[in-house]
């Protein structure tokens, strides 16, 4: 393991003070069941996150998408469901399907309340160029979901 706790040989301390990716965090660690992040710094376990360009070009699109993939789509969006329930207060789930050629869509609602949604294609290369970025996304997911969850509150009650 490396020393280095920087996400692209650079601090990032920024972004780490943004609300949405306090919640990732929380997100990943609460998944911990084995105790491994409990050392980490929480840049270090969001560096996963950031896919530069170059990195996603080398990345193959053949063959399934892989369960370590699929568990960083899954935490991005179980973030942006537990930000909108902590402004809302409406319980709000995740569902994601992703076939194996890494094309699918994943859906954050709250009763009969659609709060999120993102169509994916090439999932095998799911990140963002930086943390700030990756912030920045899923940010803008939770104040969509928010104003949504709002203005049809009783829709996401139900």
């Amino acid at each position: 393991m490396s020393t280095n706790n920087s996400v692209n040989g650079r601090s990032d301390t920024v972004a780490l003070n943004s609300p949405f990716l306090t919640t990732l965090v929380q997100q990943i660690r609460g998944q911990d069941t084995y105790g491994v992040y409990r050392n980490w710094s929480d840049e270090l376990i969001l560096k996963p996150f950031v896919v530069t360009k170059q990195k996603k070009r080398e990345i193959s699109l053949e063959g399934e998408v892989d369960p370590i993939t699929q568990a960083r789509i899954m935490a991005f969006f179980r973030a942006v469901a537990a930000a909108i329930e902590q402004e809302t207060g409406l319980i709000s789930q995740v569902v994601i399907n992703l076939t194996h050629e890494g094309f699918g869509w994943a859906l954050v609602f709250s009763g009969r309340l659609l709060l999120a949604k993102k169509a994916m294609r090439d999932a095998h290369r799911f990140g963002f160029e930086s943390l700030e970025k990756l912030a920045e996304e899923g940010e803008s997911y939770v104040k969509k979901g928010v104003e949504l969850g709002k203005k049809f509150a009783e829709v996401g009650d139900l």
